[in-house]
Order: C-alpha cells, then sequence, then structure tokens
C-alpha cells in the first residue's frame, strides 16, 4: 500500500475529525467577515457573526451525515434572507460546499432536492438583493436580477456536476474494489476445491498402490507359509513374488511423490535421474496385471472382445485403477483359489469392463474402513461412466463398469506401441 492510499485510509476513518478542524479553522475566517459586511438592523456585527456562524458550522457533518448538513446550511441562509440580513456574506459560500457533499456522499434524492432548492434559494437571493437596492428603472432592474439570479444559479450547477463527477469515480472505485475482493475470494475457493480435488486423486492412487501391493503381500506371505514345510520351491517363489511386488510399490510410490516434492526444497527434479517420470498404466497394461495376480495362486483369465481402439490416458488409467481395485478385493475377501475373469468388451460407443469371482466375497465381512468401491466408483463418473458392484446370482462377485468412449476414436494398432499416458 502506498503512502497516498494509506493517507486516504486514515482520512476516512477520521472523516467527523477531520471535517470539524476544518470547519472551525475556516470558520475563524469567515465568520468575522460576516460582521464586517452586516448591513442590515442597524449595521449590529453580533447579528452578523450569529447568522455567519449558523450557515458555517454545519459544514463539521458534511461527510457523516450531508443530507441533515446541507439542510441546515440552507435553513440558515434562507433565515438571514428573510430576516434582512446581507445576502452575500462570505459565508454563503457554505450553500455550495454543502451542495457538493450531499451530492458526493448523500442519497441521489437529497442532491437532486438539494439542486433544486438552491435554484430556488438564488431567485429568492436575487429578489432580496434588488429590493435592497432600490432601483427605479424596472426594466434595467430585472435584468439585473435575472443576471445575478443566473450567475448563481451557474455556480450552483457548477458545484452540483463537480459533486456529479466526484460521485461517480467513488462509485466505480468502489464497484472496482468490491470486484477485486471477489475475484479474490473466488481464486481462493478455486484454489480450496482444486487443492482438495488433488488431494483426493493422490489419496486414491495411493490406496491403489499400496492395498494392490499389500494385499498380493499378504496372499504370498500366507501361501510360502504353509508351503514351507512340504514344498520349499513354493516357499521360494513366494518370496520371490513378493519382493518383486514390493519392489514394484515402492518404484510407484516414489514416482507419486518424485512429482509432489518441490525441485528448490531438495526434491528430484525431471531429468535427474533421481525420481525419472514414467506413462501412467493404461488399458494396454491389463496382462502384466493379470499376470502379477496370477503370481499370488489366484486362477485369473484375461478375455478381449471387440475391437481395440486408443483411448484418452484418463479413460486408460480409469480401466486399470478399476481392474487393479477388483483383483485387490479378490485377493483380500474372495477366499482361497478363487477362479476370476476379466473381460473387456470394445462396444461402438462405450468399454465395458466386468470382473467376476466364484469366491465368497459376497458373504466376506468388512470392518467399514475401505474406500476401494467408493474410490472406483468415483473414478468412473469422473470420465462420464458407471459402475455396478454386487454379488452374482449363484455366488460369487461381480465388477461391472461402462465407460464412454470419445466419438471417432482410432483403431488401436497391435503393431504399434501403446500410446504414452500423462505422468
Amino acid at each position: 500500500m502506498t503512502w497516498w492510499e494509506r493517507l486516504q485510509t486514515w482520512e476516512e476513518r477520521h472523516q467527523l475529525g477531520i471535517d470539524a478542524t476544518v470547519t472551525v479553522l475556516t470558520g475563524l475566517v469567515m465568520i468575522p467577515l460576516g460582521a464586517g459586511v452586516a448591513t442590515g438592523w442597524e449595521r449590529t456585527p453580533v447579528a452578523g457573526v450569529v447568522l455567519s456562524a449558523l450557515v458555517w458550522l454545519p459544514l463539521a457533518w458534511r461527510r457523516r451525515n450531508p443530507v441533515a448538513s446541507v439542510i441546515a446550511v440552507y435553513a440558515a441562509g434562507l433565515l438571514h434572507i428573510l430576516l434582512g440580513m446581507p445576502t452575500l456574506m462570505p459565508a454563503d459560500l457554505a450553500v455550495l460546499v454543502a451542495l457538493y457533499s450531499v451530492t458526493v456522499h448523500g442519497p441521489r434524492w437529497a442532491h437532486w432536492t438539494a439542486i433544486a432548492s438552491a435554484v430556488v434559494g438564488a431567485l429568492v437571493m436575487s429578489v432580496a438583493l434588488m429590493a435592497t437596492v432600490g432601483y427605479r428603472n424596472a426594466p434595467e432592474l430585472a435584468a439585473t436580477m435575472m443576471a445575478l439570479w443566473v450567475f448563481c444559479c451557474a455556480c450552483a450547477v457548477a458545484a452540483w456536476a463537480f459533486g456529479l463527477m466526484r460521485r461517480s469515480r467513488r462509485e466505480m472505485i468502489t464497484t472496482l474494489r468490491d470486484r477485486a475482493e471477489r475475484l479474490e475470494v473466488e481464486r481462493d475457493q478455486q484454489a480450496q476445491i482444486a487443492t482438495a480435488a488433488e488431494r483426493t486423486r493422490i489419496a486414491r492412487e495411493m490406496h491403489d498402490i499400496v492395498a494392490h501391493s499389500l494385499s498380493v503381500v499378504v496372499a504370498q506371505a500366507d501361501g510360502g507359509r504353509y508351503a514351507a514345510a512340504a514344498d520349499p520351491d513354493a516357499a521360494t517363489r513366494a518370496l520371490t513374488t513378493i519382493a518383486e511386488t514390493g519392489r514394484a510399490a515402492l518404484a510407484d510410490m516414489r514416482r507419486l511423490l518424485g512429482v509432489l516434492r518441490d525441485p528448490a526444497a531438495g526434491g528430484a527434479a525431471p531429468g535427474t535421474g533421481a525420481t525419472p517420470y514414467t506413462p501412467q498404466p493404461a488399458e494396454q497394461d491389463l496382462e502384466s496385471l493379470v499376470e502379477q495376480v496370477r503370481g499370488s495362486g489366484a486362477r485369473v483369465s484375461l478375455v478381449r472382445m471387440g475391437t481395440a481402439r486408443r483411448l484418452p490416458p484418463g479413460i486408460g488409467l480409469t480401466v486399470y485403477r478399476i481392474c487393479q481395485e477388483a483383483l485387490t478385493n479378490v485377493l483380500k475377501h474372495a477366499g482361497p483359489s478363487p477362479a476370476v475373469t476379466v473381460l473387456v468388451q470394445w462396444q461402438p460407443s462405450a468399454l465395458v469392463l466386468q470382473v467376476d469371482d466364484d469366491g465368497r466375497g459376497a458373504a466376506a465381512d468388512s470392518d467399514g474402513a475401505g474406500h476401494g468401491l467408493l474410490g472406483m466408483r468415483e473414478r468412473a463418473a469422473m470420465v462420464g461412466g458407471s459402475l455396478t458392484a454386487a454379488p452374482r446370482p449363484g455366488g460369487g462377485f461381480r465388477v461391472r463398469v461402462e465407460l464412454p468412449l470419445p466419438p471417432g476414436a482410432p483403431e488401436l494398432d497391435a503393431a504399434a506401441p501403446a500410446p504414452a499416458a500423462q505422468p
């Protein structure tokens, strides 16, 4: 904030004190001059001082209460005209100041009433002044009175117009300030919304990575423990799978956290080799996912139907993560040796992913703390799809998701490399 802005802020907070001080200081000059030009009531200076004070002092609250100020000034000015006192006292300049103040700071009806009253008051003052002069030539008297009235009206209109310009500028500044404040609030709200959405996305990614990997590790550890005595080779294979799964999960976590770190704060920057950026998994990576789950002992088969097409990175990642979460739930809840079928069906306008198992997942107990099904529904909803998860008739559990495909998606060439996804 500049010194001028600080000065304006301080001035707005102390309007009454500043106006009162300025009114008193200028009144020390204007009010005594009213006694020197008094002509009525046998040139009594006391009456001139009193009437000048009545006209000038209401300017002390011209901004705090402009309507009351202009009413008091106009009433005092009319009073000294009716009492036959001078109609051009120096204190009469308060009429123009009060008119300007009510135009800038008062309501609209007040400044319209004030300018109309000023025009009428100028006419009354002109008539009263001509009556005290005593012209004998009627046409000359009328011309002088009209000239004086026009001059007074021009002064009042000039003060009123200047006040309107100042009022318009104040309203424009107020409007711009309000708009800037609203934009600042909206910016903060958008930042909070974006932060919450990003946190939700990161939490969902971490859940998919950690939950799936730990489920495989737990399944392999349980199988290896039972097979250690009878089949040492099976235990060795289980430990190998645990190690590979742990390394893969650790690499995924490092990549995810590497994106979040600020390079200036000591995090890994792109191109340094510490945390390289790699494409996110997509629909073409379902084979490796199925092979990983098969290594944990589950009987999983992958069936593809229809002509594969290129998917945007967001939809491809959604297909992979939903399938990963569904297979993770199979490992956690379906029981020993479940048979799982993963169906990927390409339809003309949609991609259908269906994961069926014949385990006991529908009857398995849950602690209610998981967010797997909710996360899958949120992922499907983000790309405009729908998901159903329910027990199958005859036993087992089924997860079915249908994702709309963008119109005109090109077919995926089997010989061409898979499209790179966003990191």
